[in-house]
């Protein structure tokens, strides 16, 4: 059954059908080949997912990221990260790595962080001298940092998948995000010294640095917020979620004074669409959950890793390699949702704790975003920047050095995550 429905949905994504549906079509038609399951049951596992509590907090996450993201507030950031490191040699390049770590804490999405800020930043790069290959390159892969700072969606996706807290997901993430983001700048520091891109020296135009930290302020301290209270054990994720929005909107009514009705409709809007998005993929996957489980899949892998690799670090290797390709093919939910039960049961055969797994699946995925042939965010920032995807791609060669770098400390040092 699993050999029958892994054939369907290659040729589905090779007909370049949307991942949600390929899924749904290749386990569906798996299960009625097969005959073992009852459609009905089929069925209830479709939407069994949908009825999960937990999951309640994408929607209002992605909601609160949109409120703040849509007003005032990005071009603040901006101007706060150009204070910040503007001067620096590859400035412009560290204001959009420090620019989406700050995003990262508000939207926890990296398709709308790269879409944000790429819409701002590009542009600004291409006319202070930057190459239109590299602004996009360090948009593409900058962007990806969302997936580790708080609140992060494919954080809370690993979550219901392996059964841990989010709160300490989140905490987890915090450490390695960062780890990220200053070698990101290290490699913007480096480029722009070699090829002696321009820095941003004239800050006349900006208001006072003082009085642009007192204005991000709210913003910077949204991710803080959001894990205080998890950690507290003030509110569950889901309650935090919808503190977060009632919060964007205070915020972005009485601080910034920026929303109108115009702003909350497309919000409401963008987030309806990428959660109906979401949830498309989780209950496929869901339905490709049961197959995999009724055929025992997960727990022979793991053994035959444990049989054939033997040692914990080949064992992590071989992980690290079979996420990186899948991430070059799927999107990161989809594959978050596919992969993890089988490596959650590899983790727990080897002993790797699952909140370390869970760091590494979101950077590997991560890396996947911002690789051909089917990098999101990869696509995003070349469509912004107008230039083809290969002259983006010759960019990233330093952004894929200083991910690696940081994944094989997360997978090999536990202390990196378990802090």
């Amino acid at each position: 059954m699993t050999a029958i429905m892994l054939a369907i949905f290659a040729v589905l994504l090779a007909l370049s059908m949307p991942v949600g549906y390929a899924l749904i079509i290749a386990s569906g038609g798996a299960i009625l080949w097969h005959g073992g399951t009852p459609t009905v049951l089929a069925v209830v596992k479709l939407f069994q997912p949908t009825q999960s509590f937990p999951l309640l907090a994408i929607p209002f996450f992605i909601l609160a990221g949109s409120l703040m993201m849509s007003g005032t507030l990005g071009k603040r950031l901006v101007q706060l990260a150009a204070a910040l490191v503007g001067r620096f040699h590859g400035g412009m390049g560290q204001v959009t790595v420090v620019g989406s770590t700050i995003f990262g804490g508000v939207s926890g999405s990296a398709v709308a962080e790269a879409s944000a800020l790429g819409s701002m930043l590009i542009p600004w790069q291409k006319r202070e001298g930057y190459p239109a290959g590299f602004a996009a390159a360090v948009t593409a892969s900058s962007a990806t940092i969302a997936g580790l700072i708080p609140p992060s969606i494919p954080l809370i996706l690993y979550s219901t998948v392996a059964n841990v807290s989010i709160a300490a997901l989140f905490t987890a993430g915090i450490l390695p995000g960062l780890m990220l983001a200053a070698g990101m700048m290290v490699a913007c520091y480096l480029s722009g010294r070699i090829r002696n891109f321009p820095r941003l020296t004239d800050r006349s135009h900006f208001p006072p640095f003082g009085k642009l930290l007192v204005s991000a302020l709210p913003a910077l301290a949204m991710p803080l917020f959001i894990v205080l209270l998890l950690r507290a054990g003030i509110a569950t994720p889901t309650e935090v979620s919808v503190i977060a929005v009632f919060y964007a909107l205070v915020v972005s009514a009485v601080v910034y004074r920026d929303l109108t009705f115009k702003s909350i409709y497309a919000a409401l809007v963008g987030t309806v669409v990428t959660t109906g998005i979401v949830m498309l993929v989780i209950t496929a996957s869901s339905l490709v959950g049961h197959v995999l489980i009724t055929e025992r899949v997960p727990t022979m892998v793991a053994q035959w890793a444990q049989q054939t690799l033997g040692t914990m670090i080949l064992i992590i290797l071989m992980m690290n390699v079979i996420m990186l390709v899948v991430g070059m093919f799927l999107d990161l939910p989809a594959a978050i949702l596919l992969l993890g039960p089988t490596f959650v049961a590899i983790g727990q055969a080897i002993g790797l704790d699952p909140i370390q797994l869970g760091i590494m699946i979101c950077i590997n995925l991560s890396i996947g975003l911002f690789t051909p042939p089917i990098g999101t965010t990869l696509f995003i920032g070349a469509a912004i920047a107008r230039v083809p995807i290969g002259v983006v791609a010759k960019e990233l060669w330093p952004f894929y050095l200083v991910a690696a770098a940081v994944l094989g400390l997360i997978s090999y040092v536990p202390a990196f995550t378990m802090y």
